[in-house]
């Protein structure tokens, strides 16, 4: 039989994946924007660089390049918007994105569509950054980040317009438990309409709204400002 490894998810339309250099550790080495695409696979754009080497390669398009600007990776790098730098060397106030976490291990923070953080100010080893939850964390100085705003601003304005066009990106439609039957879910069953007749929890018991899940300690002493 079939089983649902994830609900609500299936079909959707052929993708292609396209590998994004979150990296950026082709250091001092200038490319120029040759084209603006779109990812399928993110709400981003990508803009495709053309380095003097003759390599090529894709990275998250920040707000306001334009295609024929020159960008580039390194510690003597401009405040320019795709130019990748350590936060060492960006000034307090500055909007970034792709953040990294470890040092050579990429951009894993503020990545998807019109995201960026804000470098508030550092201290010894770390820099403060605020994040677009709103959260403030301390990040090492030696992680890279990308300087600007990720383009794509209009994502969270674009009306989809149809069911069929969600269902094109993978997605089906959603049921709440309230319409299920017990077996399939905690609020399933009754007579009627129900109210589910107990505080609203996942298909699998867990509270769901409002109830903190959170649980990694590690990472814990790293958060200056929890988010809102």
């Amino acid at each position: 039989r079939g089983r649902i490894s994830i609900w609500f998810r299936g079909g959707g339309h052929k993708r292609r994946y396209r590998v994004v250099d979150f990296r950026r550790d082709k250091r001092d080495v200038p490319a120029k924007v040759a084209a603006i695409e779109y990812d399928p696979n993110r709400s981003a754009r990508l803009a495709l660089l053309h380095y003097v080497d003759g390599e090529k390669r894709y990275i998250l398009w920040p707000e306001g390049l334009a295609v024929g600007a020159t960008v580039v990776a390194g510690e003597g790098a401009d405040i320019l918007p795709g130019n990748c730098l350590p936060l060492k060397m960006i000034p307090a106030g500055t909007m970034i994105h792709n953040v990294e976490l470890r040092p050579g291990k990429g951009g894993q923070m503020v990545r998807s569509a019109g995201g960026a953080a804000q470098l508030v100010g550092k201290e010894g080893d770390y820099a403060q950054v605020k994040l677009p939850s709103g959260e403030v964390r301390m990040v090492g100085v030696d992680c890279h980040a990308t300087i600007g705003q990720v383009g794509n601003l209009d994502h969270k304005n674009v009306s989809v317009g149809k069911a069929g066009r969600t269902r094109w990106k993978g997605r089906r439609p959603h049921n709440r438990g309230v319409s299920m039957n017990p077996v399939d879910h905690p609020h399933g069953g009754g007579e009627g309409k129900t109210s589910g007749g107990r505080h609203p929890v996942t298909p699998w018991g867990k509270p769901t709204k409002g109830f903190k899940t959170r649980n990694n300690k590690r990472t814990q002493k790293f958060i200056v400002k929890r988010r809102k």
